[in-house]
């Protein structure tokens, strides 16, 4: 009898163990390898790590932070009319003698402590850090294998996208980079003219001297600022290696074109498609056959190929004007891209509200801050972050993996300006987001001591939710006085403010949302 159950035991352990590999294989066979088509890529699905992250940060950092013009310095000292191509002249001398290039070996980054930065970024609440790349001008924050003009040969000679990631990874965030180079083509063309009038009239500028051959790109006709249409072979094949480089070697778990799919033409092949396909190919051999990677691309065809489906919709400056059935991204600055001396920055007030808003619409926030040359935050960005972490620790289960509800919130302000300083946002704007069954309605302005607030859709007339049970206030003790009135649900706000920004309250009906 003893025998008989060992073997019926064998017999089913060996069962198990088979069936086991058999659903294993069945996995593995399953996972579809991405192809450069729009139809494979429609397979993306975003991964949940990027919908509960809600919040990452950005840095614009490069050879043009020596000027603290911006980061389109680099193309805008070359063009007569504009303001940058006059500060350079007073500043640096004329293009023809000074370019873009003769900023490289000034880039020290003498004062970079990446660990203290991630550290920061994190204690501001990001899940997730982004830092770009390579920008428009061309120049590679990584050991590049197919670009001499990186950072590891000239400038501050380190990997930075390398320091970057190791700090990033040590602080439990995701890592993930943006490359705008695809623009480069076209918009470091500037470089290959001349002054069209004035003292240096038909004097060339140190790209027509043939001077920094492989930053500028070779002297033709398109100096349009978008991804160019129609790029020599050439170049596409290099952009698609540094890219491919860039992937393979610091395995980023996401990406982002600041365009559309680049390089479209019906003869041109599908070069943009091809390094999407890639880095979804290559997330899913990093992570166990689970493809991890966000792809961040914009809907803008007249910068190359867009179809909804293949990556993550972002949003640059801007945002969803309602709640979105897939995630989506915002990239923002807290003031320009790139240090401008002297700039005017949003307060935490008003990216805290910006950010509310788009988790409320199923989004997430990239939010840039402009970082100096000698890699350091001034004191104002610093104020910012620090503030949004404070906000954050009291409010955070309100937002980090909530879901949207059936409407985003109440109010009138929706839409907004791009660049603002201070919040347009009222007490009567609400916002909503769901987390564990629970309903979270965030007040984006303090309405006043013992002021009463009114949340029309939570009304028993509503017949998407049930009566209301308790209502508390993240960050306070006290108790909340409420009424599930007809008209909706009325609560009194304490009698002092001790919080910032925005309020939240939680709310739990008699039956989970």
């Amino acid at each position: 009898m003893k025998y008989i159950f060992l073997r019926g035991l064998f017999f089913v352990l060996i069962t198990s163990c088979t069936e086991q590999k058999k659903k294993q294989e069945i996995k593995e066979t399953t996972i579809q390898a991405f192809e450069p088509t729009i139809k494979s890529l429609q397979n993306y699905e975003c991964p949940e790590w990027f919908r509960d992250a809600k919040l990452g940060i950005y840095m614009h950092w490069g050879a043009y932070s020596v000027a603290e013009q911006g980061e389109w310095y680099a193309r805008k000292l070359y063009m007569e009319d504009k303001k940058e191509y006059k500060y350079h002249l007073e500043n640096y001398g004329h293009p023809s003698e000074f370019g873009y290039k003769d900023f490289i070996p000034m880039w020290k980054a003498e004062n970079f402590n990446p660990d203290k930065l991630v550290g920061l970024f994190k204690k501001a609440g990001a899940k997730y850090f982004t830092p770009c790349a390579v920008h428009h001008d061309n120049f590679d924050l990584w050991n590049s294998k197919h670009q001499k003009w990186n950072a590891v040969n000239m400038g501050p000679k380190k990997d930075i996208v390398g320091m970057w990631r190791e700090a990033t990874l040590k602080q439990g965030l995701r890592f993930g980079v943006t490359t705008h180079v695809s623009r480069s083509y076209s918009w470091m063309n500037t470089a290959n003219f001349s002054d069209t009038k004035g003292p240096k009239k038909g004097v060339p500028y140190d790209g027509a001297q043939g001077l920094g051959q492989g930053l500028y790109p070779p002297k033709h006709d398109d100096t349009y600022n978008r991804a160019p249409y129609n790029p020599p072979k050439e170049w596409r094949d290099l952009w698609k290696k540094r890219m491919i480089d860039l992937i393979d070697n610091y395995h980023p778990d996401l990406l982002y074109f600041d365009c559309a799919v680049p390089f479209r033409g019906d003869d041109k092949g599908n070069t943009g498609m091809e390094v999407i396909s890639h880095l979804y190919n290559h997330s899913i051999k990093q992570h166990n056959g689970k493809q991890e990677a966000v792809m961040n691309i914009k809907e803008r065809p007249w910068q190359g190929l867009y179809a909804d489906g293949m990556a993550t919709l972002d949003f640059e400056r801007g945002k969803a004007s309602g709640i979105l059935p897939d995630p989506w991204q915002t990239d923002d600055s807290i003031g320009p891209w790139g240090y401008r001396k002297g700039a005017d920055y949003m307060t935490a007030d008003a990216v805290i509200d910006k950010f509310i808003d788009i988790v409320s619409k199923n989004g997430n926030m990239l939010l840039n801050v402009p970082i100096k040359a000698d890699g350091t935050l001034d004191e104002e960005t610093t104020q910012v972050l620090e503030g949004m972490g404070r906000w954050m620790d009291v409010n955070g289960e309100a937002i980090y993996g909530s879901r949207p509800w059936y409407r985003f919130g109440e109010g009138r302000t929706n839409q907004i300006p791009h660049h603002i300083i201070n919040s347009p946002y009222k007490s009567t704007d609400i916002r909503f987001t769901t987390n564990n069954g629970f309903l979270y309605a965030i007040v984006l302005d303090w309405p006043g001591n013992g002021e009463e607030v009114l949340i029309e859709n939570i009304t028993l007339m509503n017949t998407r939710i049930e009566a209301v049970e308790s209502v508390t206030m993240l960050g306070r003790d006290e108790k909340i006085e409420w009424n599930q009135h007809p008209d909706g649900l009325k609560i009194t706000m304490p009698n002092s403010n001790t919080g910032e920004f925005a309020y939240t309250f939680k709310i739990k009906f008699q039956k989970n949302i």
